[in-house]
Protein backbone atom coordinates (compact mmCIF):
# COMPACT_ATOMS: atom_id res chain seq x y z
CA UNK A 1 0.00 0.00 0.00
CA UNK A 2 1.22 3.50 -0.80
CA UNK A 3 -0.28 6.19 1.45
CA UNK A 4 -0.61 9.53 -0.33
CA UNK A 5 -2.24 11.65 2.35
CA UNK A 6 -3.75 11.35 5.82
CA UNK A 7 -6.67 12.74 7.73
CA UNK A 8 -7.94 12.24 11.27
CA UNK A 9 -11.74 12.13 11.46
CA UNK A 10 -13.50 13.42 14.57
CA UNK A 11 -17.22 12.98 15.10
CA UNK A 12 -17.92 15.38 18.00
CA UNK A 13 -21.03 15.38 20.16
CA UNK A 14 -21.22 19.16 19.66
CA UNK A 15 -19.89 19.97 16.18
CA UNK A 16 -20.14 23.75 16.59
CA UNK A 17 -18.18 23.74 19.86
CA UNK A 18 -15.53 21.43 18.43
CA UNK A 19 -15.16 23.47 15.24
CA UNK A 20 -14.88 26.70 17.25
CA UNK A 21 -12.27 25.10 19.54
CA UNK A 22 -10.00 23.92 16.73
CA UNK A 23 -10.53 27.08 14.65
CA UNK A 24 -10.61 29.84 17.26
CA UNK A 25 -8.91 28.45 20.36
CA UNK A 26 -6.14 26.39 18.78
CA UNK A 27 -6.03 28.62 15.71
CA UNK A 28 -5.78 25.79 13.16
CA UNK A 29 -6.04 27.03 9.59
CA UNK A 30 -9.00 25.81 7.54
CA UNK A 31 -8.20 23.63 4.54
CA UNK A 32 -11.82 23.37 3.37
CA UNK A 33 -15.38 23.62 4.60
CA UNK A 34 -18.42 21.70 3.44
CA UNK A 35 -22.00 21.35 4.69
CA UNK A 36 -21.67 19.63 8.04
CA UNK A 37 -17.91 19.75 8.41
CA UNK A 38 -14.60 21.55 8.44
CA UNK A 39 -11.17 20.21 7.53
CA UNK A 40 -8.20 21.83 9.25
CA UNK A 41 -4.52 21.76 8.37
CA UNK A 42 -2.75 19.69 11.03
CA UNK A 43 0.95 19.83 10.27
CA UNK A 44 1.51 17.50 7.34
CA UNK A 45 -1.95 15.97 7.62
CA UNK A 46 -5.51 17.08 8.18
CA UNK A 47 -8.12 17.03 10.93
CA UNK A 48 -11.72 16.70 9.80
CA UNK A 49 -14.42 17.72 12.27
CA UNK A 50 -17.69 16.53 10.77
CA UNK A 51 -20.86 14.69 11.54
CA UNK A 52 -22.29 14.00 14.95
CA UNK A 53 -20.80 11.56 17.41
CA UNK A 54 -22.59 9.90 20.28
CA UNK A 55 -20.07 7.77 22.15
CA UNK A 56 -17.43 10.36 23.06
CA UNK A 57 -13.69 9.81 22.78
CA UNK A 58 -11.79 6.68 23.66
CA UNK A 59 -9.24 7.11 26.45
CA UNK A 60 -6.91 5.11 24.19
CA UNK A 61 -6.85 7.86 21.53
CA UNK A 62 -5.03 11.20 21.50
CA UNK A 63 -4.02 13.86 19.01
CA UNK A 64 -0.26 14.54 18.99
CA UNK A 65 0.55 18.03 17.77
CA UNK A 66 4.11 19.33 17.53
CA UNK A 67 4.51 23.02 18.33
CA UNK A 68 7.53 25.27 17.91
CA UNK A 69 7.39 26.80 21.42
CA UNK A 70 5.51 24.91 24.14
CA UNK A 71 5.87 27.67 26.73
CA UNK A 72 4.30 30.18 24.33
CA UNK A 73 1.50 27.71 23.47
CA UNK A 74 0.88 27.20 27.19
CA UNK A 75 0.62 30.94 27.85
CA UNK A 76 -1.59 31.51 24.79
CA UNK A 77 -4.00 28.69 25.62
CA UNK A 78 -4.17 29.55 29.32
CA UNK A 79 -4.93 33.15 28.30
CA UNK A 80 -7.85 31.82 26.24
CA UNK A 81 -9.20 29.94 29.24
CA UNK A 82 -8.18 26.44 28.14
CA UNK A 83 -7.93 24.02 31.05
CA UNK A 84 -4.47 22.45 31.13
CA UNK A 85 -4.86 18.78 32.01
CA UNK A 86 -1.12 18.38 32.53
CA UNK A 87 1.36 21.26 32.70
CA UNK A 88 4.39 21.26 30.39
CA UNK A 89 7.17 18.95 31.48
CA UNK A 90 10.07 17.09 29.98
CA UNK A 91 9.32 13.41 29.53
CA UNK A 92 11.88 10.65 30.21
CA UNK A 93 12.19 10.23 26.42
CA UNK A 94 13.33 13.86 26.11
CA UNK A 95 10.26 15.53 24.59
CA UNK A 96 8.51 18.45 26.28
CA UNK A 97 4.78 17.71 26.52
CA UNK A 98 1.60 19.37 27.75
CA UNK A 99 -1.89 17.85 27.72
CA UNK A 100 -5.19 19.59 27.03
CA UNK A 101 -8.63 18.34 25.95
CA UNK A 102 -11.05 19.42 23.25
CA UNK A 103 -14.71 20.06 24.18
CA UNK A 104 -15.52 16.33 23.92
CA UNK A 105 -12.57 15.31 26.06
CA UNK A 106 -10.28 14.19 23.23
CA UNK A 107 -6.78 14.37 24.70
CA UNK A 108 -4.44 16.64 22.79
CA UNK A 109 -0.74 16.22 23.48
CA UNK A 110 1.20 19.35 22.55
CA UNK A 111 4.86 18.54 22.00
CA UNK A 112 8.04 20.56 21.61
CA UNK A 113 11.07 18.67 20.36
CA UNK A 114 14.26 20.10 21.91
CA UNK A 115 17.07 21.07 19.55
CA UNK A 116 19.34 18.30 20.88
CA UNK A 117 16.72 15.53 20.68
CA UNK A 118 17.40 12.58 18.31
CA UNK A 119 14.22 13.41 16.37
CA UNK A 120 16.01 16.59 15.29
CA UNK A 121 19.17 14.85 14.16
CA UNK A 122 20.03 15.65 10.55
CA UNK A 123 20.79 12.27 9.03
CA UNK A 124 21.53 13.66 5.57
CA UNK A 125 25.21 14.03 6.37
CA UNK A 126 25.59 10.36 7.34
Amino acid sequence: MEALNSRILLRPTDPEAATAFYRDTLGLAIYREFPGGTVFFLGQGFLEVAGLGSAGPSPDMALWIQVRDLAAAHDELRGKGVWIEREPKQEPWGLHEMWINDPDGVRIVLVEIPADHPLRTDVRSR
